[in-house]
């Protein structure tokens, strides 16, 4: 078990697969408690049950982090259960790609309402608990698509530019409260989201990249346990990583 992650109460959302339910796994390996928050509310809990069988210690939580109102029943219900939360992992996301002209206005829609308001809904919920605590740690999920553009991308990049501008103006927020703060941008790492591109030739073309240079998901797991576990006077602000083979 890591020394700094033991013990530890992870809030993770979008964790019903891909990224955030292999973190979920990773951490709760490491000794970790994990809390999880997905609108497929069947599959965490199946998680759950299998990560407390297992020995550890993990609670399902129905959220689809466009309300609110969920995402903070989420958090408040893992510091009702386990006393406290220590870190705050903003993972849930969607990557419907097109070209600006073929006007899907409703995935930009609901791209700035996951991509960014749901990370400033996972925000409003951890903050006031870490505020009093005096301690905690949020990790909000970028990508490279956070620090390049690229022509059907532009909405998709929009939104993880922005999430990384939020995380920056929190951790200049957050100094008085010892709360550290991550971003982590990952690069081509297998998940569902080349499942959210609607347009059939875009995602032929991203299922074909990520079937080509695809790293796997434990990647991410690992990243995240790396900021977690460093010492607590240590604020590990950005992870960005790729495949090898990734040109962009």
């Amino acid at each position: 078990m890591s020394r700094n992650i033991a013990g530890k109460v992870v809030v993770i959302t979008g964790a019903s697969s891909g990224l955030g339910e292999t973190a979920a796994r990773h951490l709760a390996a490491l000794g970790a408690t994990v809390v999880l928050g997905a609108r497929r509310v069947e599959r965490i809990r199946s998680m759950a049950d299998a990560l407390t069988k297992a020995g550890g210690r993990a609670l399902a939580v129905e959220t689809d982090v466009v309300r609110r109102d969920q995402v903070r029943r989420l958090v408040d219900a893992a510091v009702e259960t386990y006393g406290r939360i220590d870190v705050m992992v903003n993972n849930a996301g969607l990557m419907p790609l097109s070209p600006l002209d073929r006007l899907k206005v409703d995935e930009w829609d609901r791209m700035i309402d996951v991509n960014i308001k749901g990370v400033l809904y996972g925000i409003a919920a951890a903050l006031p608990h870490m505020q009093r605590q005096k301690a905690g740690h949020i990790i909000t999920v970028s990508s490279v698509a956070g620090h390049k553009v690229r022509g059907g991308g532009a909405v998709y990049s929009a939104t993880k530019h922005a999430v990384r501008a939020l995380s920056e103006g929190l951790r200049q927020e957050v100094k008085p409260y010892n709360i550290r703060t991550t971003i982590i941008s990952p690069g081509v790492v297998v998940s569902e989201l080349p499942n959210s591109a609607s347009d059939p030739d875009v995602a032929a073309n991203i299922r074909k990249m990520y079937d080509d240079i695809g790293i796997p998901a434990d990647s991410f797991a690992r990243a995240v346990a790396f900021a977690i576990e460093q010492p607590d006077e240590v604020d590990v602000n950005e992870i960005l990583f790729r495949p090898t083979r990734q040109e962009f």
